[in-house]
């Protein structure tokens, strides 16, 4: 059993659709950001994909592991809304990103 997700993880029972919230997240944040720039808040995400806040929390986490393909997950305040909200974007590895710059 895999500790990643946590001890109540199950393969066969959560496997599948982890790795479809995961997937869809990351398509979704890598191609707002390559499209459009923008940094969005747990509840943009959640409004646009209809995943828990707290998932999507957690598999930006995960985004940054090795396991997951070491994504640059940056985080800031949007201080325009007073209350201190974190916004996210989430870029390519820096390899990726590297070998794109050379071969581009």
């Amino acid at each position: 059993m895999s500790r990643t997700f946590g001890p109540a993880y199950d393969e066969a029972i959560d496997g599948e659709r982890i790795s479809k919230q995961h997937d869809r997240i990351r398509d979704f944040m890598l191609r707002v950001d390559a499209t459009q720039g923008r940094w969005l808040t747990l509840q943009e995400i959640q409004q646009a994909l209809g995943y828990p806040e707290s998932s999507i929390s957690a598999q930006l986490r995960h985004f940054r592991k090795p396991k997951f393909g070491s994504f640059r997950v940056e985080k800031r305040r949007r201080h325009e809304d007073g209350k201190g909200t974190w916004e996210y974007r989430v870029k390519p590895p820096i390899e990726i990103f590297q070998l794109t710059m050379e071969v581009g």
